[in-house]
């Protein structure tokens, strides 16, 4: 009787780990797409450098920078650009929408966020264990580069906090332009993690203090 039960035990935890190789192989393969997807969006815009050599929204005004690129109104689960964190050495396509189909092809942009140069609040969110999977190794200073159809945005990363998972508030008008990048927290927890880690990041000019 030991015996039986030892080895049904023994082939649940086979199918668990198949199972989970799965998930794995399957969310590879759908970002390895969205990304070929996100990078041949950009590199096809004639107007993919229009802000390489501007400073962003944060210091010239958003209408000027919105007036050079063409009506951008992505649909839920469209691939929209790219998201490069040179510190973990990350490539990662951006998805329209949070929902879990979004975040199993890249990092999501959150539906009712602004867009770079629009001079507001940015919000972009990734699982811990896939995408952002490194992000433990970030620092006050490290830089997140976007790179959407109508230009190339950098961002340097100004401060952090730990939320809880149900807190709201940190999706919010604020202002000015913000890259706002979220995770679930503690980033090695095994389950549904109780708390969000928050990364806030200011528009700096291409190149400025690297």
């Amino acid at each position: 009787m030991q015996r039986k039960a030892g080895t049904l035990l023994m082939a649940i935890g086979m199918i668990v780990v198949a199972i989970a190789i799965f998930q794995y192989i399957e969310h590879q393969v759908k970002m390895k797409q969205a990304l070929a997807k996100a990078e041949a969006l950009v590199e096809s815009s004639p107007l993919k450098d229009a802000s390489a050599t501007k400073p962003s929204a944060s210091s010239v005004a958003a209408s000027e920078l919105l007036s050079e690129r063409p009506k951008f109104s992505p649909k839920e689960n469209d691939v929209i650009g790219t998201l490069h964190i040179p510190k973990i050495e990350a490539e990662l396509p951006i998805i329209e929408g949070t929902e879990e189909e979004m975040l199993q092809q890249g990092v999501g942009h959150y539906l009712t966020s602004a867009f770079p140069s629009d001079g507001e609040q940015i919000v972009l969110s990734g699982h811990r264990d896939t995408v952002f999977r490194d992000f433990a190794k970030l620092e006050l200073g490290d830089r997140f580069i976007v790179k959407m159809p109508y230009g190339t945005f950098h961002y340097e990363i100004s401060s952090t906090e730990i939320v809880d998972q149900d807190d709201t508030s940190v999706i919010r008008s604020m202002g000015e332009e913000v890259l706002v990048v979220t995770t679930c927290y503690p980033f090695r927890y095994v389950g549904d993690a109780p708390e969000r880690y928050i990364v806030y990041a200011l528009p700096v000019l291409d190149g400025e203090n690297s």
